[in-house]
């Protein structure tokens, strides 16, 4: 059926271009310059969808096959202790402390780009409460691993649980409901003045964006090889200054790599966002079983990709954030290709990619120090690190099971300098990469072009659950984000994926996949543009749409595109309702959010402004399956705030309510004898489709007659009305 969409829209093309010889016009020039991207778009998205793959993952296999498993440092990023709260946090890196897996073999380091005490306060508590999280879902084979999750969904029952089990949930439940009473005290009340000049010194007199350094041991795991102990837990908040710039995520995500390369400096690399809780407590297993399989895994694969799944959504996903199709026949059919992009969070990185190795390049060899330290920086301990990792020296740190992280603060301060990166190749050739919002996406492009492949892993049950959005400005928030951020990898001198398909080793069809998602940031003008032709020709009386037969070829698009992403959310086992969800967020997002996402690159490319990383607020405590949350006022969706994202949306909105009306009274005009100027069932076709984007917008025709969070705030109607009736206007001069 996609075949069969994609002929239609090439009709519907060479409709346009051989009518265009007789009846040029300019709305007909700007209808097909829109129908021209829409039919490159679609190509990007069915290419991207054919050759679906879908690994089979059996770690008993891999304890069967490998003396010894290797270290994973687990790097968990927070930025603001408020709009990601610490107890959010805290049940994440609890969730890792507990995977299936040697603790000896671990190290948690977190990143505090907040530099709260807050967030260090609440680790602390934590580690205490890990102590005995650890040893009770051991022994007792618990699969969800975040506390707040576990004693949400879990009870012992009482027929078929043991005594000692019993005692020892009561305990554990009793046990984390004060751990999280005493960090929520704290989060409301502030931590005492007298603990800040004591544990807590190094945060006074501290801002958000101008502090030093400050990095903490929580815990040192300093017991023998294969003791049950706590893994090694560090807190990381690198140093900040108003003049130097910080590369918002990847400095933070760079910050942990230098840390980690000095204290463990394990071969691979687990991140997460502190919001993704493990749920399936053998995933780093499951992960190995693909890294260093001996076939493939270690020649060829840079990073293991798993999805992302949220808990406490609303029902029928009303703002359209789920993304459950999207990972079902997009992320699939990408891991047919050279891999799935990188996500941003739920990924298993080797290290030695991090630092810039090829798969052409089993080692370095011995490097000479000089070159190392221009590229790794001034820090002997991070440069000695860095050459064991690209000289294959093993798969352990350098001291193997040896160490002593305490020994490495000194040098850590030293790497977290806000001044240690520069005239290195830090963001450029080694780490993650600067010059994107989406540093995700931009690092996963730059591991691709260098040849490497990467690999899905979706294991059952899932391996993390996350939070989405569950209000609209923060949805807006980060769909803004993610625009502005695709775009600014196309116009990537070093990355773009057009050059690095002819210069680099990017497939040819991995970079039509890499298409399809920087089209995120392209799609905004031409469906903006698309909109705005249609209420002119609306107005003007004008042809739109084509005229005679040749109309069923556009209704036949419709229909059948329609019927299509019906089918695969049925497929998916998902409802009608999120269908049109789906369907209606999708035009809000893309010509609101991501629209703005274009004008802030464009301000970007103009030097007129730089982009912003906008922080999404994170909210643990949704409703874990929204059954309460059976419409827009009971889920607290649809709010609005004073934000001008919601200005277009608006806009467009009272343009679509101004055509209607207007038409309406010209058909009534017709009627009378007055005016007789009729363009059959190209005029009701048009009005069918300036119906459906009302219909699309209604939740922004309830705001701008409710008050409070959920209306529209006036400022933002004003400045609508303003531009609708301007657009009008200047319909009616062209009219």
């Amino acid at each position: 059926m996609d075949v069969l969409i994609l002929i239609l829209q090439l009709l519907l093309l060479g409709y346009r271009v051989i009518s265009s010889f007789n009846n040029y016009t300019f709305h007909w020039l700007v209808a097909l310059i829109c129908e021209t991207w829409f039919t490159l778009s679609w190509i990007f998205a069915i290419t991207t969808q054919w050759n679906p793959a879908v690994i089979q993952t059996y770690p008993e296999r891999l304890l069967q096959r490998v003396e010894e498993v290797p270290k994973i440092d687990l790097f968990v990023t927070t930025a603001d202790a408020v709009l990601e709260p610490p107890m959010m946090t805290v049940n994440t890196v609890l969730s890792l402390l507990a995977m299936e897996y040697p603790s000896e073999k671990l190290a948690c380091y977190v990143s505090d780009d907040g530099c709260s005490p807050l967030t260090l306060y609440a680790l602390q508590e934590a580690s205490k409460f890990a102590k005995h999280w650890l040893p009770f879902c051991k022994n007792f084979n618990v699969q969800v691993r975040a506390p707040f999750k576990y004693f949400e969904n879990e009870a012992y029952d009482d027929h078929h649980s043991t005594q000692e089990f019993k005692q020892q949930w009561l305990r554990m439940k009793d046990m984390y409901d004060n751990l999280s009473r005493r960090i929520e005290e704290a989060c409301r009340t502030s931590i005492p003045s007298s603990r800040l000049e004591a544990e807590f010194a190094d945060f006074s007199n501290t801002k958000r964006d101008n502090h030093p350094a400050i990095i903490k041991i929580i815990w040192e795991n300093k017991k023998e090889k294969h003791s049950e102990g706590l893994p090694h837990l560090i807190y990381i908040s690198r140093e900040k200054r108003p003049k130097h710039p910080h590369h918002y995520k990847a400095g933070a995500m760079n910050a942990l790599t230098k840390v980690s390369g000095l204290m463990t400096n394990a071969p691979f690399i687990l991140n997460v966002d502190c919001d993704m809780f493990v749920n399936n407590p053998k995933i780093a297993l499951h992960a190995m079983s693909v890294l260093l399989d001996p076939e493939k895994g270690q020649k060829e694969v840079a990073f293991v990709q798993c999805p992302q799944q949220f808990y406490g959504k609303l029902k029928n996903d009303p703002l359209g954030n789920q993304m459950v199709v999207l990972f079902k026949y997009m992320a699939s059919g990408i891991a047919g290709l050279q891999g799935p992009l990188y996500g941003g969070t739920n990924c298993f990185h080797r290290r030695k990619v991090i630092y810039g190795l090829s798969p052409y390049e089993a080692e370095r060899g011995n490097m000479p120090e000089k070159k190392l330290k221009k590229e790794f920086g001034g820090s002997k301990e991070l440069v000695n690190s860095a050459a064991h990792v690209l000289e294959g020296r093993g798969t352990d740190s350098p001291n193997n099971n040896d160490i002593n992280i305490s020994k490495s603060l000194e040098a850590a301060n030293q790497v977290t300098n806000c001044g240690y990166e520069y005239g290195t190749a830090w963001g450029v050739q080694i780490g993650w990469k600067y010059g994107s919002i989406t540093e995700d996406v931009l690092t996963g492009l730059s591991i691709h072009k260098m040849g490497w492949k990467s690999e899905f892993c979706t294991p059952e049950p899932m391996a993390f659950t996350g939070v989405a959005p569950i209000g609209l400005p923060a949805a807006m928030s980060q769909q803004k984000r993610w625009a502005t951020g695709m775009l600014e990898i196309f116009f990537n001198k070093n990355y773009c994926p057009l050059l690095c398909t002819i210069f680099g080793k990017l497939h040819f069809r991995q970079f039509l996949a890499y298409m399809w998602i920087l089209n995120w940031g392209f799609q905004p003008i031409f469906e903006v543009s698309y909109v705005c032709l249609l209420t002119f020709c609306i107005i003007t009386n004008t042809n739109f749409l084509p005229q005679g037969p040749a109309i069923l070829i556009p209704i036949t698009l419709v229909v059948i595109h329609m019927l299509y992403t019906l089918s695969e959310y049925l497929a998916t086992k998902l409802s009608i309702q999120e269908w049109w969800n789906n369907q209606r967020m999708s035009r809000i997002y893309i010509m609101n959010a991501r629209f703005f996402g274009f004008i802030a690159m464009i301000l970007k490319l103009l030097r007129i402004s730089n982009t912003v990383f906008d922080i999404t607020r994170k909210d643990q405590n949704a409703s874990s399956d929204g059954e309460n949350s059976s419409d827009d006022d009971n889920g607290g969706t649809f709010t609005f705030d004073e934000s001008s994202v919601f200005v277009p949306g608006t806009t467009i909105l009272l343009m679509q309510l101004a055509a209607m009306v207007i038409k309406f009274i010209g058909l009534l005009e017709s009627r009378s004898g007055n005016n007789n100027n009729n363009n059959g069932y190209g005029i009701i076709c048009d009005m069918l489709c300036s119906a459906y984007l009302i219909l699309c917008y209604l939740p922004f025709l309830k705001g701008i007659f409710r008050r409070g969070k959920y209306g529209i705030p006036s400022s933002t109607i004003f400045r609508s009305a303003t531009l609708a009736f301007l657009f009008v206007s200047l319909c009616y001069t062209k009219k």
